[in-house]
Order: C-alpha cells, then structure tokens, then sequence
C-alpha cells in the first residue's frame, strides 16, 4: 500500500510538471529558442492565483480560468517584448531577452509580495478520500484531474482543428508554413500565449502544497529541461514522460529506506537517500542520458540548440 501511495503522489507532482515542460517545449517548436522564463512564469501564476483568491475568495478552480485567460495575456506580451523584435537576431539573443524577463518577474513578485512563502488557494478544499490506508487528497485529485484535461484538450486542439493543425505547421517550418498562406507571427503568438497559460496554471497548482516565493523559478525552469532533456528534444509526448520520471523519482528515491528496510542498516547513517542526495543522483543520470541517448527517450535524432 505504502508503494501505491507513493506511485499516486508521483502522479500529482507529475502532472503539474507535465504542464511547465508542455508550454517550455510549445514554445521551443514553435521558435527554435529557450524560452529561459518559463519558470518563473510558474511563479507567477502561483502568484496570480493568491492575488484573485484576496481579491475573490472562491476556490481555486473557479480563479482557475482567470489564471489561464490572465496568463495567455502575458505569454502574448513576452513574445512581443522578448521574441518578435529580437527573432532576426543571433538564438542567443532571445535567450538573454528572455532570462531578462525572467529576472524582472522575480523582482517584481518580490517588490509586490515580499520574500515570503506564500500559499496558493486550494482548487477543491482540503478534504481527502480514504481507501484503506491510501490517502487521496482532494487537492491532489483536483490536479491531477485538472493536468489531465488540459492535456486532453491540447490533444484535440493539436490533432482535430485547423487552428491546430496551423500551429503544428508553424513549429515544423515557418518557412513553409508562411508560403502556403499560414499567418506565421499570430501562430507563435499563440503558442507563446497557450504555453505560458500552462506554466501559470501549472503554478496554481504546485503553490498550494508547495508554497510559491520569487526565486522560485529557477527551479522550475531547471525541471522543465531537465524533463525535455529526457524525454527527447523537442518531443511534446517526451516532456510529458519526462516530467513523469522526474516526478517519479523525486518522490520514490528518498523513500527507498522505508520501502526496503534491508537497506537502513548498510547505510550506517549515511545520508544516501536525503531529498538533497536525489538530486545529486537525477542530475548524475542527466549526464548519462546526455552522454549515451542524447536524443532523449521519444526523441529523434540529436538537432544542434543551445
């Protein structure tokens, strides 16, 4: 039961992560640069999120629409500031553009909530079902339920629509794309729009259980390649499996002691299976992925990005 418990919490924090290494890799087809604020663009939804809740006190998943329309609007506003003006321009360029906002998101979410945990409204209240020993939050439900259907929906909307169909267009070959009449710029400006809508919901979500502060989008940005990295570049079904697998093992490595007991006396205290060990472990992993599969789990062949 213990080992269920912790595939379900896996499949939580997964599924947020899913949502921050979708909008990274959309806008990465789509540009064929790093969109390097992504994380803190997570920040901010999480923010946004607390700001609706003082405003409107309902639950978070009546402000969750607001948070999707708001952050869209955003997503619009850095493909006109750090994208469009700089695309003609050397891929480095729209890097540093990029990480430029991220800096000036962080200040400000600093300037106007001070340094502080904060804590997000919870999407459906606090309550919890329990079968058994298993305990499943109504939070933790709620995001699951939520990631789900909105990746569902980028499913429909990617695979059954023509408005689809144009964005996948765009990110193959702009050039193409442009040449058979596809209004190019809107089309990255809508993907620039749905993929930071996606890092602000995925914001929502992760602020609850996991507080929100300003600097937290490093971290966030850091999951959001890692996970790319793994499941293939460029690979919009590899950043999903990739955010799984991380998920996965930030859950299930510290927890190893206690899933197999055999192991506490062979550690002789050491501390192997601390949250800051897994770390050291998963990014060790990175590098043997990068070295052996550099293409990623679902990736095709290794294409030269920075």
């Amino acid at each position: 039961m213990f080992a269920l418990q912790l595939l379900f919490n896996a499949i939580v924090l997964g599924a947020a992560y899913a949502l921050v290494a979708l909008g990274f890799v959309l806008v990465l087809n789509a540009t064929g640069a790093v969109n390097f604020s992504q994380g803190d663009l997570v920040m901010v939804g999480g923010y946004a999120g607390l700001a609706l809740f003082t405003w409107y006190p309902a639950p978070g998943i009546l402000l969750l629409p607001l948070v999707l329309l708001g952050m869209a609007a955003l997503g619009l506003l850095v493909a006109l500031t750090a994208y469009f003006p700089l695309r003609r321009r050397p891929p480095e360029t729209v890097f540093i553009s990029t990480i430029a906002i991220g800096i000036i998101l962080q200040n400000g979410a600093n300037l106007l909530f001070g340094p502080e945990p904060k804590r997000a409204p919870a999407l459906l209240g606090e309550g919890e079902i329990r079968v058994g020993t298993l305990v499943f939050g109504l939070q933790s439900i709620a995001i699951v339920a939520v990631a789900a259907g909105l990746i569902a929906g980028l499913h429909i909307l990617f695979s059954h629509t023509q408005f689809g169909r144009r964005l996948r267009a765009t990110a193959q070959d702009r050039e193409v794309a442009s040449a058979i009449g596809i209004p190019v710029d809107f089309m990255v400006a809508a993907t620039f729009a749905v993929g930071v809508a996606l890092a602000g919901v995925a914001g929502l979500l992760l602020a609850r259980g996991f507080f929100v502060t300003p600097t937290d989008g490093a971290n966030y940005m850091l999951k959001a390649y890692v996970a790319v990295t793994i499941g293939g570049w460029g690979s919009i079904p590899g950043a999903v499996v990739g955010a799984g697998l991380i998920a996965l093992f930030e859950v299930v490595y510290p927890a190893l002691p206690a899933l197999f007991p055999a192991l506490v006396p062979a550690l002789d205290g050491l501390p192997l299976f601390s949250q800051n060990a897994s770390v050291i472990v998963l990014d060790a992993l990175i590098l043997l992925i990068l070295v052996f599969r550099p293409q990623g789990i679902l990736g095709a062949a290794t294409k030269a990005r920075a």
